[in-house]
């Protein structure tokens, strides 16, 4: 697995856009600052890995934007470490979506009948 020093990802290109490329439109607001909680040495180490193994895989990659939301680490039910991204400050001034997705249930109904399947890993979610 390929680990990037400190400041190393500014260097790299994001992946190329893709028509799934996701953005956020804000109501005439300012996206909200958010403090900072400070991290143990293993929460630190977990959130370092947790970062270089996403961005080696391209599930995240760096943003531009001028402002970012809170990470918390909590324990889990088998000992290690959880991210939380703590999104609702920045959730009370984006624009509402006016077609949101199905629920899961209805999108699988559609499969039913179908005969020819792919993997969707959802771990990442």
């Amino acid at each position: 697995m390929n680990t990037l020093t400190p400041g190393e990802w500014l260097l790299q290109k994001p992946p190329p856009h893709c028509a799934c490329d996701h953005h956020i439109e804000l109501e005439g607001s300012l996206p909200p600052v958010g403090v900072i909680y400070s991290l143990s040495t293993k929460e630190s180490d977990t959130l370092r890995a947790y970062i270089s193994e996403n961005l080696e895989k391209r599930f995240i990659w760096p943003s531009s934007s001028s402002t970012g939301a809170p990470v918390l680490l909590v324990k889990n039910t088998h000992g290690g470490l959880h991210l939380c991204v703590y999104y609702h400050k920045l959730n009370a001034v984006d624009r509402r979506n006016k077609y949101p997705l199905p629920p899961m249930n209805q999108l699988l109904t559609v499969f039913i009948d179908s005969s020819t399947f792919s993997h969707i890993d959802l771990n990442g979610t």
